[in-house]
C-alpha cells in the first residue's frame, strides 16, 4: 500500500475512544473492539499485537494489550469492561491486516460487556473527529 493515501474514515454506528480505539455492538449483545484509522495511521505498518486470551476480564479504559508497529510499541485500553469471548485470530497473524481495515477485517477482540452505560463515555464518531482534528 505503499504511496497510496487513503482519506480517513470513522463510522458513525461505532463509539471511540480518546486513546483512539472504537467498539461496535452486536446484535448478539457482544461487541468487537479495534484501533481506529487515526491509530493506524499514526502507528504506521503493525507487526505485532498482544492481545489478552478469551476469559479474560477487561475494565472500562483499563489495559487490554498491545500494538506494535514500525515506530512504536502502544498500549490498548478497553472502550468496555467485559469479558474477551473471542480474539481475532487473523489480526494476530497476519496484523497488517489492521491497517487494510481497521474497522472490518482488523477488529482487535470480541467481547461480552457487563455495563452498557459505559457506551454513554464514549465519543461519538462526528465527537472523535473533533478530537483528533484538535490535536494535530
Amino acid at each position: 500500500m505503499a504511496g497510496m493515501e487513503r482519506k480517513p474514515y470513522y463510522p458513525p454506528d461505532l463509539r471511540y475512544t480518546r486513546e483512539h480505539e472504537w467498539v461496535r455492538l452486536l446484535e448478539d449483545g457482544t461487541a468487537l473492539v479495534g484501533i481506529t484509522f487515526f491509530a493506524q495511521d499514526q502507528l504506521g505498518d503493525v507487526v505485532f499485537l498482544n492481545l489478552p486470551p478469551p476469559g479474560t476480564r477487561l475494565t472500562h479504559m483499563g489495559k487490554m494489550g498491545e500494538v506494535e508497529s514500525v515506530k512504536a510499541v502502544s498500549d490498548l485500553f478497553s472502550p468496555l469492561s467485559g469479558e474477551v469471548v473471542e480474539v481475532n485470530r487473523e489480526a494476530v497473524e497476519h496484523p497488517e491486516v489492521v491497517n487494510a481495515d481497521p474497522y472490518g477485517r482488523g477488529w482487535l477482540v470480541k467481547l461480552r460487556p457487563s455495563n452498557l452505560q459505559e457506551m454513554d463515555a464514549l465519543l461519538t464518531a462526528q465527537e472523535y473527529e473533533a478530537y483528533i482534528a484538535g490535536k494535530g
